[in-house]
C-alpha cells in the first residue's frame, strides 16, 4: 500500500479577464409587444397594491421565470437603478410548486417601479416602430440592427433597451408571493429583508417581538396568536416558516441485555469530539472519558428515557470497537464532552439554535461535532430549515465541522424525506447501511433543495439482522438508527483531523473520495438514500491508497477569480500518461437562507488535467464552463446536474474503462490545477476562503510510480510530506505529552 502524499507549495491567483458582452437572445427566443405590455400590466397592478399597503414604504415584487436561470440571466434591466442594480435587491429564490422554475423576489422602492414601467413602454414603442411589434433572436444579435436606432428619438439608452428585451425572454410575469403556513403552534419566522427593522415592522401590524425571541436580523419566534396576526394582516412579509416544537425523529432500542461493565483505561490525550444530544448517565463504565454539561432547563422534567440515546452515541465514539469488534477502525479511542440540550420525544428547535452557539463559542478547542437529534418533519423543499442555517453559518465562521445523522422514519412509514438539521449543506450528513452495503429501512430521502446531495455519504447504523451494540444507562443494548452510524464517521473525521493534522477541508474530501471510490454514484435514488457512498471502515483504507495508485492532498486559499497552479510532474511512461485520474473538491461557503433555493453564495468550480499546447487545462471531467475567450454556453440545470454548479463538493472523474489507453503527452508535460470563484450576490463572500483537493491518479499498466513522482514533486519546488499512521500518531502523541519540571 502507498501512503498518501501533501503537496504544499504556492497557488498563484489572477483576477478574471472577462468583461461584460453585449445582451444576446438565446437561441430561438422571440419577443414581442404583447408580452411586454403583460408584464407592464403585471408592474402598474402591483404599484397600486403596494401604495394602498402601509406596513412597508417599499415593495417586494417576486419575478417568474421561465426556467433555472444562470445569475447571467437574471433581470438586469428590471427593477434596477443607478445606485441598485437589480440582483442587489434580491432577498429571496424558491422554484415553483409545478414546475422547476425560479422565483425571485426583490425588495425595491416606488421609484424603482416607477423607472421600469418607463422602460418597458419605450421598448414597447421600439419595437412597434423599428421592428414591427416582435424582435427574434437572430435580429436582436445582430449589431447592426441595435447600432441603426436612433436612441435621441426615445427617452431609453441602447444597453437598457436591450436589457429589458433580454429580461423579457426569461421572465413570465411580475407578481406577490404570499406565504400559506398554517400552524396553531409557536413558530420560528423570517421576514423578508427590507428597508425596516424586523422588531419595528413587527410592531407595526401589533405583534411585539421580545430581544430573546429573535435569533437574528430577520428570523423571530413566534406563538400561535402572532402567528396568527402576522398571517391575516400581511402574508407577504413570510418569506420562511416552520414550528418551533418538534417531535424526534424515532430510533430503535431493543431490550437490553443485562449490564457489563467492561474494563477501560483511564484517558489520556485522546481528542475530545463535542456531541450535542440528549442527556448522559455518568454511571457507565465509559464514564471517566465524557466531561457531561446539562443545558436542560431546571423546569423541564426528565425520566430515565431521557439518557438512553445520548449515552448510546457517546459509547460510540468513546468506546465503539470494543462494543462492535467487526467495525473496528483502528482509531482507538476518544473523549467526549457531552451537551444534553434535548429530552427523547421532542426539542425546542428556538433552544437549540440559541444552545448550540453558545457551546460553540464556548468551547473552541473542540474541532468535531456529533449531533445524532433530528427532527421527524421532512424538510422544506425551497429554503433550508433555520436550525441547519444556523450550523453552516458557524462552520463558516468557525474552524469546525459537524456530522450529523440522517434522521428515521417508523417502520410502516412510506417514503420520507430527511428532517432537519440534516439539511446542512456545510456539515457530514449520514445515513445508514446495512451490512451488505444496501440502505435500510429507516433511511429517509434526500435530496435538499432539489439539488444538493444529501446524505453525504452512508455508514452501519444497525439493521433488523445485524444490530449495533450500544451502551446504555443499564447497560448493554442493541439498536440501529442513523444516529449509530454518525458516531463512527465523527471518530474517522477527528482521526483526520486532530492526530494525522489535516484541516477539515481536505479531511471531508478525503471522507467522501473514499465513499466514492472509482464509480461515482449517479443513480437519484441511491443518491437520496445512500449519498455518495459507504466509508471504509477502516481508517487505513482511507489513509492509503493501492500500489497502482498515486494519491494526493493539496489545499489553498482562493483570494482572486483563478487560483491556480501548472506545476504537477505527472510521471511519463513511454511518450504516455498511463493513469485514470479523478479529484474531489471541498470547502465551506457563506450561506444565505434568505435566498432561499440559491442557498450558497459562493461556487468554487475545479479543473484538473494535463496542460495542452496553448498552457490550458485538459480537464479530466471535459469542464469547460469557465474557459477565457471561448463560447461554451450551458443551461444552468445542466450546470447544476452535470458539474454540480453552487454545490461546495466537487467531484471530477474520468471513471475507470475496459482497456483504457495513455493519454498524450504536450510540450509543457505538466498538469494543471485551476480553482475558479464566481459569487452569486457580489459581495465577495469567496474571498479568502479555503479549498481542500484529494486526487488520485490510477495507474492502469498496475506499475506503481509514486517514488518517481516525489522525486519531481521535490525537484518542482513542491514540499512532499508523506501521510504516514505510525509517524503521525507519535508525532501527535509527542506533541501532547505533559512535561513536569523538578
Amino acid at each position: 500500500m502507498n501512503d498518501i502524499l501533501q503537496l504544499k507549495g504556492r497557488f498563484e491567483q489572477k483576477k478574471s479577464n472577462n468583461r461584460p458582452a453585449a445582451p444576446r437572445l438565446s437561441s430561438g427566443s422571440m419577443v414581442n409587444v404583447s408580452h411586454l405590455e403583460s408584464l407592464r400590466t403585471d408592474l402598474i397592478v402591483l404599484k397600486e397594491f403596494w401604495e394602498s399597503q402601509e406596513v412597508l414604504s417599499g415593495a417586494l415584487i417576486s419575478v417568474y421565470y421561465n426556467k433555472v436561470v444562470a445569475k447571467s440571466n437574471r433581470i438586469s434591466g428590471f427593477l434596477s437603478s443607478s445606485k441598485q442594480p437589480a440582483n442587489s435587491s434580491i432577498v429571496g429564490a424558491k422554484f415553483s410548486d409545478k414546475s422547476n422554475k425560479h422565483i425571485i423576489t426583490h425588495y425595491i422602492s416606488m421609484e424603482v417601479i416607477d423607472a421600469s414601467i418607463l422602460s418597458i413602454e419605450q421598448a414597447i414603442r421600439i419595437l412597434n416602430e423599428e421592428f414591427g411589434g416582435s424582435i427574434d433572436y437572430i435580429k436582436f444579435n445582430e449589431k447592426s440592427n441595435i447600432n441603426a436606432i436612433d436612441f435621441e428619438k426615445y427617452t431609453i439608452k441602447k444597453t437598457k433597451f436591450q436589457h429589458i428585451i433580454v429580461d423579457s425572454s426569461y421572465v413570465e410575469k411580475f407578481g406577490v408571493e404570499n406565504s400559506d403556513f398554517g400552524s396553531h403552534k409557536s413558530a420560528i419566522v423570517t421576514i423578508y429583508n427590507t428597508d425596516m427593522n424586523t422588531k419595528e415592522l413587527l410592531n407595526k401590524i401589533g405583534i411585539k417581538v421580545l430581544d430573546d425571541r429573535i435569533i437574528n436580523d430577520t428570523t423571530v419566534l413566534l406563538d400561535a396568536n402572532y402567528l396568527e396576526i402576522l398571517m391575516q394582516k400581511a402574508p407577504y412579509l413570510v418569506a420562511m416558516a416552520t414550528e418551533n416544537l418538534s417531535e424526534l425523529a424515532p430510533s430503535d432500542f431493543l431490550e437490553n441485555v443485562g449490564y457489563e461493565r467492561n474494563l477501560i483505561p483511564r484517558p489520556k490525550q485522546e481528542p475530545v469530539i463535542g456531541v450535542i444530544d440528549t442527556l448522559f448517565d455518568e454511571n457507565v463504565y465509559f464514564s471517566e472519558w465524557v466531561e457531561f454539561h446539562n443545558m436542560i432547563d431546571k423546569n423541564i422534567p426528565v425520566t430515565s428515557e431521557d439518557y438512553r440515546h445520548g449515552t448510546a452515541v457517546s459509547s460510540i465514539i468513546v468506546d465503539g470497537p470494543t462494543l462492535n469488534p467487526k467495525l473496528d477502525d483502528g482509531c482507538g479511542r476518544f473523549k467526549v464532552r457531552h451537551f444534553g440540550v434535548a429530552t427523547r420525544s421532542a426539542f425546542n428547535s428556538f433552544t437549540i439554535i440559541r444552545s448550540i452557539k453558545e457551546i460553540v463559542a464556548l468551547n473552541p478547542d473542540i474541532r468535531v461535532w456529533n449531533l445524532s437529534l433530528g427532527s421527524n418533519e421532512e424538510i422544506n423543499k425551497n429554503f433550508i430549515s433555520a436550525e441547519a442555517a444556523v450550523l453552516d453559518q458557524i462552520q463558516f465562521e468557525n474552524d469546525v465541522i459537524f456530522v450529523i445523522a440522517g434522521t428515521n422514519k417508523g417502520s410502516f412509514e412510506g417514503e420520507k424525506k430527511i428532517g432537519s438539521p440534516a439539511d446542512s449543506i456545510n456539515s457530514i450528513i449520514v445515513n445508514s447501511v446495512d451490512s451488505k452495503k444496501q440502505p435500510v429501512t429507516y433511511s429517509r430521502q434526500g435530496i435538499v433543495l432539489s439539488f444538493f446531495t444529501k446524505p453525504d455519504v452512508s455508514y452501519y447504523g444497525g439493521s433488523s439482522d445485524n444490530y449495533m451494540a450500544v451502551c446504555e444507562p443499564l447497560g448493554k443494548a442493541y439498536v440501529s438508527g442513523t444516529s449509530y452510524a454518525a458516531p463512527w464517521i465523527a471518530r474517522k473525521l477527528s482521526y483526520l483531523i486532530d492526530i494525522i493534522g489535516l484541516n477539515r477541508e481536505v479531511a471531508k474530501a478525503m471522507l467522501i473520495d473514499s465513499a466514492i471510490g472509482w464509480k461515482a454514484n449517479t443513480d437519484f435514488l441511491d443518491l437520496a438514500l445512500k449519498g455518495h457512498g459507504v466509508v471504509p471502515v477502516r481508517i487505513e483504507d482511507i489513509l492509503q491508497s493501492p500500489d497502482d495508485e498515486i494519491k494526493f492532498v493539496v489545499s489553498g486559499i482562493s483570494e482572486q477569480y483563478d487560483t491556480f497552479n501548472y506545476n504537477f510532474p505527472v510521471p511519463v511512461a513511454n511518450n504516455k500518461y498511463p493513469y485514470i485520474a479523478k479529484a474531489t473538491l471541498c470547502y465551506f461557503p457563506k450561506c444565505s437562507r434568505n435566498q432561499g433555493v440559491d442557498y450558497t453564495n459562493t461556487e468554487l468550480d475545479i479543473y484538473f488535467g494535463r496542460l495542452d499546447n496553448k498552457g490550458e487545462i485538459k480537464s479530466v471531467n471535459e469542464n469547460k464552463q469557465s474557459i477565457e475567450g471561448e463560447n461554451h454556453y450551458l443551461h444552468e440545470e445542466d450546470a447544476r446536474k452535470i458539474f454540480r454548479k453552487w454545490d461546495n463538493i466537487k467531484h471530477i472523474s474520468e471513471g475507470i474503462k475496459p482497456r483504457s489507453k495513455g493519454k498524450k503527452v504536450y510540450k509543457d508535460r505538466m498538469w494543471g490545477m485551476s480553482i475558479k470563484t464566481k459569487e452569486r450576490l457580489n459581495s465577495r463572500d469567496g474571498e479568502g476562503i479555503r479549498f481542500g483537493v484529494v486526487v488520485t491518479l490510477k495507474e492502469i499498466n498496475g506499475v506503481n510510480r509514486i517514488e518517481d513522482f516525489i522525486h519531481q514533486c521535490s525537484f518542482r519546488g513542491w514540499l512532499v510530506n508523506r501521510i504516514n499512521i505510525e509517524n503521525r500518531l507519535d508525532i501527535y502523541e509527542t506533541a501532547n505529552e505533559t512535561i513536569e519540571f523538578e
